[in-house]
């Protein structure tokens, strides 16, 4: 049975990639398009009062199937994510040239710390830039709409990854805990999980069931090492080192540190011991 998270399919409508594999009234091709706000929520149905899948950031490219009463019905080209999310949300495709690389930063009204600042950025943002400007000593990079942005906050996107995603989750630290969330506003586990391991250049699938089933290889506690990740039912943490690590969780609601010895004895009570143990990255 397909997943309706990430294959779109209703009765009455569907993917034109799924004929023949679904039933369905209409089969159409999706229309290329990209989000033009910060975060959006992504949600299994389109109604602000459902809670929301996953989020998608400015810069993220998107199918669009279906434009109603204000909703997009969308699929995610980077995970493939199904959802529902506000048109307005929504604009052309534009390839971006920089991606956001601070944990948060600002959108100023032009080239200078001092000016109003038009929007917050979360790490993972992509933008086009188009030129650059010195004030004071700093740099910044400009958009074609004025706004600007401390240039140190943003690598080319055509430069090299970050070297090792666990690093960047180091970033997150402190960060709120969302279900749902992607980003440095407010993000999840397995959400940490994928915008860390995307910002070094690796896929990751978007939930922790995906990514227990199919995100590298299985190992077993013993081999566990920096970058591995533990799992629960409906929970993964990221290994800091061999007895340390990094998770967004619901107990302190951020993302923290914690051993995996204490993590084990304190989610058992509840959701039992891990389910499993994985290793993302092929060792070279």
């Amino acid at each position: 049975m397909l997943d309706r998270r990430l294959h779109a399919f209703r009765p009455d409508l569907a993917d034109i990639a799924l004929e023949g594999q679904v039933e369905a009234d209409r089969f159409v091709s999706p229309e290329p398009a990209m989000i033009t706000v910060p975060v959006v929520a992504l949600r299994p149905k389109p109604d602000p009062m459902v809670g929301i899948d996953t989020e998608l950031l400015i810069g993220e490219e998107v199918r669009v199937f279906e434009r109603r009463q204000g909703w997009a019905w969308v699929q995610a080209v980077d995970d493939a994510y199904v959802g529902y999310l506000p048109e307005e949300a929504l604009g052309p495709v534009v390839a971006p040239t920089h991606i956001v690389t601070a944990p948060r930063t600002f959108v100023y009204s032009g080239p200078d710390l001092r000016f109003p600042t038009r929007m917050a950025l979360s790490i993972g943002s992509r933008l086009t830039v188009v030129g650059e400007a010195e004030t004071r000593g700093t740099r910044y990079l400009l958009l074609s709409d004025g706004g600007a942005l401390v240039a140190r906050h943003l690598r080319p996107i055509a430069d090299p990854p970050a070297p090792d995603y666990v690093g960047v989750a180091a970033l997150f630290l402190e960060t709120p805990y969302l279900w749902g969330g992607k980003s440095g506003f407010g993000i999840d586990c397995s959400g940490l999980v994928q915008l860390a391991m995307r910002l070094a250049g690796q896929k990751a699938p978007r939930d922790s069931d995906m990514q227990a089933k199919d995100l590298g290889t299985p190992i077993e506690r013993p081999e566990l090492k920096r970058g591995d990740l533990v799992f629960w039912k409906g929970h993964v943490a990221i290994m800091e080192d061999e007895t340390t690590m990094i998770h967004a969780n619901g107990n302190t609601m951020s993302v923290a540190r914690e051993t995996l010895e204490a993590a084990i004895e304190r989610i058992g009570w509840l959701y039992g011991t891990p389910t499993g143990y994985r290793r993302p990255v092929a060792e070279t």
